[in-house]
C-alpha cells in the first residue's frame, strides 16, 4: 500500500522544478524570440505560457485552494508579452505566494471558493489540489519545450 503525505516542501520542490526549466526556455530562447508564437497566431509563446502557469498556480492554490480573491483573465494570459528578466520576477514573486498558500493549505485553510474544486480529476483534496498545479505546470512546460523547438530549428 502507497501512503505517502504530500507535504508543503515536496509540492513546492516540484513547482519550483517546473519554474525552473520553464524559465531555462524563455532564456534558451532569448528576449529575440520570447513573445513569438511558432506557428502563428493561434499557437502560444513561451513569455505567455509562462505567464499563464503564473496564473494557474495564483489562481487554484490561491483562489481555490486559501480563498484569495482573483481578478485573473485566462484568456488574456495567452497574449502577454514579457522580457526574460520580466518573467524571473513574475516567477520569484509567484513561487514566494506558493510556498505560502502551500502553508495555508498544510495549515487547514476553509476557502470560500472550494466548489471549484469539484473540476479536480481525483478527489479534491489539498494533496489533489496541489498536484493539478503541478501537472498544468509540466504540461505546460512541454509546450514551451515545443515552441522554443518550433521557433529555434
Amino acid at each position: 500500500m502507497l501512503d505517502v503525505e504530500l507535504t508543503p516542501a515536496t509540492a513546492s520542490g516540484y513547482v519550483r522544478r517546473a519554474f525552473d526549466e520553464l524559465l531555462a526556455v524563455a532564456d534558451r530562447v532569448g528576449d529575440d524570440w520570447v513573445n513569438e508564437r511558432p506557428l502563428g497566431p493561434d499557437t502560444n509563446a513561451v513569455a505567455a505560457l509562462v505567464v499563464h502557469c503564473c496564473g494557474v498556480a495564483e489562481f487554484w492554490l490561491g483562489h481555490v485552494g486559501v480563498g484569495r480573491a482573483t481578478h485573473r483573465e485566462r484568456e488574456a494570459e495567452f497574449s502577454r508579452t514579457a522580457t526574460v528578466a520580466e518573467l524571473r520576477q513574475l516567477v520569484a514573486a509567484t513561487l514566494e505566494q506558493v510556498d505560502a498558500d502551500l502553508v495555508a493549505l498544510d495549515a487547514g485553510v476553509d476557502s470560500p471558493h472550494a466548489d471549484g474544486r469539484t473540476f479536480l480529476q481525483v478527489d479534491g483534496s489539498d494533496a489533489s489540489l496541489a498536484l493539478h498545479v503541478i501537472e498544468e505546470l509540466f504540461q505546460h512546460l512541454g509546450h514551451c519545450e515545443l515552441a522554443a523547438d518550433a521557433l529555434l530549428r
